[in-house]
Formats: C-alpha cells, structure tokens, sequence
C-alpha cells in the first residue's frame, strides 16, 4: 500500500507503507491517515535525522545477504541486475526535505486525505 505525503509548499511524496511506518510509529501517528503540524516538523525533523544517523551505524544484515544469496544460489544469472539496497537515508531524503519545507512555509503535511 502507498502512502501519499501532501504539502502546499513541497510536491507528493510516495512511499510504500511498510518504509513509512518506521517513522510514523516514532511519530504515533496512523498510516491510514493523518496530519504533521507545521508546529511539530521541527521536533520530527530532528527525530528523522537521528534515525538517519542511528541505521548509517548498521552495515546491511546477514540476513539481507543471506536473501540476495538464496535467490541467485550458485548458478550465473544472466538476467537480473545486481540487488541494490537502498538505505533507509535514501528513502527518507524526500520526505525529509518536505518536512523542512513545512517548517520554513509553516505549512502541514497530510496523507489520507
């Protein structure tokens, strides 16, 4: 399922619940639907960027390897790209840059609507 991140300063931001929902639930906020103040984009902005900073501090798991390993097994596989990890940073970035735009616009954020 897409969540659908709105803002009158910033375009769309989409994103895939499951990667949402880490930052949502740090928020106490629903997937479903609701709203970021421009009064809190402060205060979950500085709660984004320490959880950008805190998985930097992770390499990519055994278990994610481990994956990748067990779809490719030993035979050669001519026919798809190399697995690409993107990191939580990666995927946070746009909506990171929203929330700052909500901030300096003092504007909300909304999804669900």
């Amino acid at each position: 399922m897409l969540i659908t991140f709105k803002c009158k300063t910033y375009p769309e931001v989409l994103m895939y619940q499951e990667h949402a929902k880490r930052i949502l639930e740090l928020l106490h906020k629903e997937p479903e639907r609701g709203v970021i103040t421009s009064a809190e984009a402060t205060q979950v902005i500085s709660l984004v960027e320490d959880e950008i900073e805190e998985s930097r501090k992770h390499q990519v798991s055994d278990q994610v390897a481990h994956d990748v390993h067990a779809h490719h097994r030993d035979e050669d596989d001519h026919e798809h790209q190399a697995i690409e990890v993107v990191s939580f940073s990666t995927r946070m970035y746009p909506l990171l840059e929203m929330l700052r735009s909500a901030r300096d616009n003092k504007t909300d954020i909304l999804w669900g609507v």
